[in-house]
């Protein structure tokens, strides 16, 4: 029998759960009530089999019946779901992944997150036996616009509030390669909504590079950045589907799901 890394079974081995399952999926995907035809034709099953399974999930209130003959997912998922919610974390989510990435890249692998006009570094994975790497101090603070996880969330934001920002902070630079003026940095924004993942070149501190790739909630909301930073000269784009794939799988594990 095939398994998974975990070492849990990749398909059920009883089979009603199995099916059980495949009729929680269908009703998953679509917003309103089904028909106990439709539910039975797209699993595959008896109707009288599929009636006998809906009926018990109703029983358990993980399905619903809005009327006779209907179904439809019901709040227990609702309630449950909220409880897995809740004990996520977007570190402990994050950090075997980033742990992985490290190994790959034998680079700094950095987690942050939006505080008001800053990105603050929450979490990090390195090795002091990797060599030279750009060490950020889990607590540390950039402004948003000289970082690419920064960049990522101004991306994400509205025209006004991206002229806002611009207002607020007068975005000053550290570097001759900071974007400190409006126009640029929404070219420079515009290019991160079309790429889906954003770059730092050498504008936080000079020697360093740095490409970020978003993390996003059950909500589709951007929850954090995550980042490789590293010495101007070793930054290697072949990173990019890692690092893209890697903030990929932190998604998933908090529940994001593309549409």
């Amino acid at each position: 029998m095939q398994k998974t890394d975990s070492g849990i079974p990749s398909v059920p081995t009883v089979q009603v759960i199995e099916r059980m399952f495949t009729l929680i999926d269908i009703l998953a995907s679509r917003e309103d009530a089904m028909s106990l035809k439709e539910i039975s034709e797209k699993a595959g099953l008896h109707a009288s089999t599929a009636h006998r399974i809906l009926n018990d999930l109703a029983t358990g209130r993980f399905v619903d019946r809005p009327q006779a003959g209907n179904y439809r997912l019901g709040m227990r998922l609702l309630e449950l779901g909220n409880l897995v919610k809740n004990r996520l974390n977007v570190r402990d989510a994050a950090l075997e992944p980033m742990r992985e990435l490290h190994r790959v890249t034998q680079q700094t692998i950095n987690l942050s997150m939006r505080q008001g006009d800053e990105i603050v570094y929450v979490e990090r994975a390195y090795s002091e036996r990797s060599g030279m790497q750009v060490i950020r101090a889990i607590g540390g603070r950039a402004p948003l616009h000289l970082t690419s996880v920064g960049k990522l969330f101004l991306a994400s934001d509205e025209p006004q509030r991206i002229r806002a920002y611009a207002t607020r902070t007068g975005l000053s630079g550290h570097t001759k390669n900071s974007l400190t003026q409006l126009p640029a940095l929404e070219k420079e924004l515009a290019k991160v909504r079309r790429d889906n993942y954003a770059t730092d070149n050498e504008e936080l501190e000079l020697g360093v590079r740095c490409m970020a790739a978003g993390i996003f909630d059950d909500q589709r909301k951007l929850l954090a950045g995550l980042s490789i930073s590293a010495p101007a000269g070793r930054m290697d784009e072949a990173w990019l589907p890692k690092l893209m794939a890697t903030a990929a799988e932190i998604s998933r594990n908090l529940g994001y799901h593309s549409i």
